[in-house]
């Protein structure tokens, strides 16, 4: 009867009955609760110390790259530069018809769905025509593209490439542009500011053209072209493509003022 009714004892009453056993007994109180303790901080301890690696595995770009280690120094555009990523950037367009939703989107992610095109568009940049390598929706040949870009820019550079990105991107954003304003019949162009999130589309755009002027109609690589312009545009390189735009954007609007 009594292996019949162990089982069916609350846990609170073994709980008081060993409180009993033991008041008596400092010795053996002592012990239990050094015990207790030693068991608490063992456990503790051991759930610490797994989770930052269960972390670090969902969170790495592509599997290779840790985004929490990249640091963004324009606070203008912190708020709107998004480095959590899935291993694999790709939202299958859950953000797309959303206001503001470019701010949640992984920066790397915006990066390819700007390879994703055939050039600039209808009208002519810098002077020219810029053509693309036909892309369009592709989005598997545009992860590819980044994914080996970042593994040359990795081996330049010997630092995260994400944040060589990161870095391009905030040297690589115009400040100032021009707009088209009519009055009275009479139009004319005036400098106005540059709002954070358009700031880093643009920066993203002239990047993406660089890879695309570089490696049209010759032996370069698209990989090989976006990664030597990423490592130019993080240190301002007057060579680089986006940072020459950058300058002509904001040259135009200084005279515009």
């Amino acid at each position: 009867m009594i292996f019949m009714t162990e089982p069916t004892t609350p846990a609170h009453s073994i709980k008081h009955a060993v409180q009993a056993s033991v008041a008596g007994h400092p010795a053996a109180a002592a012990v239990t609760h050094a015990t207790h303790t030693t068991t608490t901080t063992a456990a503790h301890t051991a759930h610490h110390a797994e989770e930052p690696a269960g972390k670090t595995k969902a969170h790495l770009i592509f599997g290779k790259w840790d985004p929490r280690t990249v640091k963004i120094t324009d606070y203008s555009l912190a708020k709107y530069i998004d480095i959590e990523s899935k291993k694999v950037p790709h939202t299958f367009g859950s953000h797309s018809n959303k206001a503001m939703a470019k701010s949640k989107i992984s920066i790397v992610e915006r990066l390819i769905n700007k390879i994703m095109r055939s050039g600039q568009g209808k009208r002519k940049l810098s002077g020219k025509y810029i053509r693309g390598r036909g892309s369009c929706g592709k989005k598997q040949q545009a992860m590819a593209i980044v994914e080996k870009a970042f593994e040359i820019v990795e081996s330049q550079t010997k630092e995260n490439p994400v944040q060589i990105l990161v870095k391009a991107i905030e040297r690589a954003a115009p400040r100032e542009d021009t707009t088209r304003l009519t009055r009275g019949g009479i139009s004319y162009s005036q400098a106005v500011d540059i709002a954070p999130i358009k700031r880093i589309d643009e920066s993203l755009k002239n990047i993406a053209i660089a890879g695309f002027a570089q490696s049209f109609n010759n032996k370069t690589s698209a990989s090989e072209a976006l990664a030597k312009e990423l490592v130019l545009a993080s240190k301002e390189d007057p060579q680089s493509f986006s940072i020459k735009r950058r300058d002509e954007i904001e040259r135009i609007a200084k005279s515009s003022r």
